[in-house]
């Protein structure tokens, strides 16, 4: 797989439309990390890591809705594996004039945009979610 990333929202974006509560994804660090922000931003439930029938371990998602509409309206890749995007923190989108939300992967780890532009790092922006 060249992007677990994009893999992973996809899968969300897959599972938000047929209605699912839950999905799983195989697990890595760097997608705890960006679930982490979904959850503190309020788009997703929570996570919980475990391990499929085979032992590999995977991540179980548990989405949101709000009145059966899938919180997530929309997600996109922006820094894709073929063409990174790296932004200084004055150059950090806002999504939808602040609405949305932007994941940025810092050297202080990865975070929201509101909090990139709070610590005064700028990083691979690795997508947007509104």
């Amino acid at each position: 797989m060249n992007d677990p990333i994009g893999d992973m929202l996809t899968r969300i974006r897959n599972a938000q439309m047929r209605g699912k509560t839950t999905v799983s994804t195989p697990a890595s660090k760097l997608r705890a990390h960006v679930l982490d922000v979904l959850a503190d931003e309020g788009y997703i439930r929570g996570y919980e890591s475990s391990s499929d029938h085979q032992g590999h371990p995977t991540l179980e998602i548990a989405l949101k809705y709000y009145e059966g509409t899938p919180v997530i309206r929309e997600v996109k890749r922006v820094s894709k594996p073929g063409r990174r995007v790296y932004m200084a923190v004055a150059d950090l989108p806002s999504v939808r004039q602040g609405l949305g939300v932007s994941i940025v992967s810092t050297s202080r780890g990865v975070m929201s945009d509101s909090a990139a532009r709070s610590a005064n790092v700028g990083g691979e922006v690795l997508c947007t979610v509104f």
